[in-house]
């Protein structure tokens, strides 16, 4: 007879023999949940449903509303895709690139083509859906990482097998649906009839994979791209492609011989001269006397606009910085959320009219007192900051509302000039595994908030989803605003946060709610090579995060 072990669920104590498939659970309580059972966690350890039971302890199902959920069937939706592409077409499949994820869809391109037609996607739909309705498991094989580079070399695969050349890890997994296998970072589901929404699509010179929206998971999300910011990602894109450095695994090897210096100033002196381009931009445009920076958060706007501000200076112009934070209304009239919490992050929080009356009045050329706003007693206080601008000087003003042209409602439009900042990373661990553009932010502000703001990263990782839901609700919609894209990614920038960022997320404790979360992004991390910070100039985005920044901090 088969040891029983207890487990916890919801409160709830059950017995089941060891060895129990959790696959087997989730069908027999899938009924009190409104979505698929895809993944589970026992003791806060994420395991696939085809895993079984070892041990006893707190057990909790995950759906495709939580992160890890939605992530598992991406990459399943991914793998579907590749194994429908693989049968139309053969070997070719090692041509398909995920590139990054855009308004809920995953942008994809065939190398080589300049063209994907509706009638070529309409088929390679219609082989998806038969690969799904037949409902092929998902099955995964543990081999020899020696041997896994050699098999995807053979296949023509190179990306992998660089990638996986680099690994510290004996082994590795693989995953096979129907007769294609592939390499993913991250766990799967368990057979492809989970996958039943998605869509294909052309889409510029390639296509998108449309997939269910997260938090509304019964329809797919609404595909409706921001054409500024896809622009800015194929030119980062495009740049990364020219220097032969679009994957993880060529980042390494570029490290192993010894170039990674070269490679950090080449990046650095691309990023000044795009900023040097913008301040030039600006100067061009004679009325142009308010530049407003938005972006979401850990993007690098502080640095950004220090050295625009350098910039500007070169050019012949005197910048002046205005922090929007400092027009905060008395903690006494901010307005509450519907939990009744203060909500800082609205626009509401803002004294609007104070601030238009106060450029305004800079405009004409008046002398101001500029507020100061205080954090603590939660009141805003004049201490004989004046500012008086001439007609040539340009006013910097930084804050997460400034794309919102409801925060600057009485300024005329020829007079502003907006910047969305956003750290818009390329690089791919390899051509079917993309770096979600949101994990160097998390990364960044991890470092940058343990050195400056004394949060561990178990705060920083429990804080974020907060963060997010600002910024989708008060900055990403309105980026379509904005007169220019800045992408603040650096493609070296993982490879050198690593060794801050691992140091804080190992001693996160298991039983964190963070911990789930704090083991993807080390493992993440594992496959990067680190090298020295010493290599990163003082005047480096980077730098804001990490320290030694020349600008202060």
């Amino acid at each position: 007879m088969k040891q029983q072990l207890k487990l916890r669920l919801d409160g709830k104590t059950f017995e089941v023999p060891k060895g129990t498939r959790f696959l087997e659970l989730a069908k027999q309580f899938s009924s009190g949940y409104t979505s698929p059972i895809l993944l589970v966690t026992l003791n806060g350890i994420l395991h696939e449903l085809g895993a079984t039971v070892e041990e006893e302890g707190e057990l909790r199902f995950l759906t495709i509303r939580d992160k890890a959920g939605y992530q598992s069937y991406e990459r399943s939706a991914i793998l579907l895709l590749l194994a429908a592409y693989h049968k139309l077409y053969g070997e070719r499949s090692a041509a398909v690139w995920i590139d990054y994820k855009e308004s809920g869809a995953l942008r994809c391109r065939i190398a080589g083509r300049q063209t994907v037609t509706e009638t070529e996607l309409a088929r390679l739909e219609a082989e998806m859906r038969v690969l799904a309705a037949a409902a092929h498991p998902i099955e995964k094989r543990s081999v020899p990482t020696r041997e896994a580079v050699r098999l995807f070399a053979a296949r023509g695969m190179q990306d992998k097998a660089e990638l996986l050349r680099f690994r510290i890890y004996s082994s590795v997994n693989l995953y096979r649906l129907g007769e294609y296998e592939d390499y993913f970072y991250g766990y799967m589901l368990p057979d492809s009839s989970y996958l039943t929404d998605f869509s294909l699509r052309p889409y510029e010179d390639g296509f998108v994979l449309c997939l269910p929206a997260q938090r509304l998971p019964v329809q797919l999300a609404a595909f409706q791209p921001s054409q500024k910011i896809f622009r800015a990602m194929e030119e980062s894109r495009e740049n990364l492609s020219r220097q032969k450095i679009e994957t993880v695994g060529a980042l390494n090897a570029r490290a192993t011989s010894g170039k990674m210096k070269e490679l950090i100033l080449c990046a650095e002196a691309q990023m000044e001269k795009r900023i040097g381009d913008l301040a030039e931009k600006i100067c061009g445009r004679n009325a142009v006397r308010i530049v407003l920076i938005a972006g979401p958060s850990s993007s690098g706007k502080t640095t950004f606009a220090r050295r625009l501000a350098t910039q500007l200076l070169a050019l012949g112009k005197t910048p002046h910085a205005i922090e929007v934070d400092n027009y905060f209304k008395n903690r006494s009239d901010t307005p509450r959320d519907e939990k009744g919490n203060f909500d800082f992050e609205s626009l509401g929080a803002l004294d609007v009219d104070c601030f238009n009356r106060d450029l305004n009045a800079l405009l004409r050329g008046e002398r101001v007192e500029l507020p100061r706003f205080d954090f603590i007693s939660g009141e805003r206080r004049y201490s004989g900051d004046f500012l008086q601008c001439a007609p040539s000087d340009i006013l910097l003003v930084e804050g997460i509302h400034c794309l919102n042209e409801a925060l600057s409602f009485s300024i005329p439009a020829e007079k502003k000039h907006k910047i969305y900042v956003s750290c818009l990373t390329q690089l791919n661990l390899d051509a079917h595994n993309r770096i979600p553009t949101s994990d160097a932010r998390i990364l960044r502000r991890i470092v940058r908030d343990a050195r400056l703001r004394g949060n561990n990263a178990a705060e920083s990782l429990a804080r974020w989803a907060s963060v997010s839901a600002g910024e989708t609700r008060y900055i990403f919609p309105y980026q379509e605003n904005a007169d220019d894209v800045f992408n603040s990614a650096l493609p070296y920038e993982t490879a050198a946060l690593k060794p801050y960022a691992e140091a804080l997320l190992f001693d996160i404790p298991e039983e964190h709610p963070s911990f789930l979360e704090a083991k993807r992004l080390l493992k993440f991390l594992s496959y990067f090579l680190t090298f020295p910070s010493e290599e990163i100039p003082a005047t480096s985005l980077l730098r804001e995060f990490i320290g030694g920044s020349a600008y202060g901090a």
